[in-house]
């Protein structure tokens, strides 16, 4: 038996398997915080955003705030918090510029690093400025 893309000793069809499913754990995860925004009176600028080496799961506004939010589904709420690194606040960070820079009408207003944390059968957390981002 070949080893899966990880290495772990299973089929490589049963690694695309668990791949998928954890794709589509992330979108429900991702489609479930952009709900929780909404109904605390953010607008959706956009999902899934990808530039300049980075992502941003979800781009909101609110008044004069413009929120990059990541979004982390984990088995407790702590272990989202904990998995969001340096690295990928830097990487978030050079996407958010790629997005500024392509959208003008968000220059003036207060950008912020913010998170949204999953758990089974918990609450989701969305912690505003959670995430530090160096955009200047």
């Amino acid at each position: 038996m070949r080893d899966g893309p990880q290495g772990r000793g299973e089929p490589p069809e049963q690694a695309g398997r668990d791949r998928r499913k954890a794709f589509v754990f992330g979108l429900r995860a991702e489609t479930a915080a952009a709900l929780l925004l909404r109904c605390k009176g953010y607008s959706i600028l956009a999902r899934r955003y990808l530039g300049a080496g980075g992502e941003i799961d979800i781009i909101a506004s609110r008044g004069d705030t413009i929120a990059f939010v990541e979004v982390k589904a984990r088995p407790t709420l702590d272990e989202g918090a904990f998995s969001i690194t340096h690295e990928k606040s830097r990487r978030m960070s050079r996407a958010a510029r790629h997005w500024l820079a392509r959208n003008p009408s968000a220059n003036g207003k207060t950008w912020r690093g913010d998170a949204i944390f999953m758990a089974p059968w918990k609450l989701p957390r969305h912690a505003p400025g959670f995430v530090e981002l160096e955009i200047t």
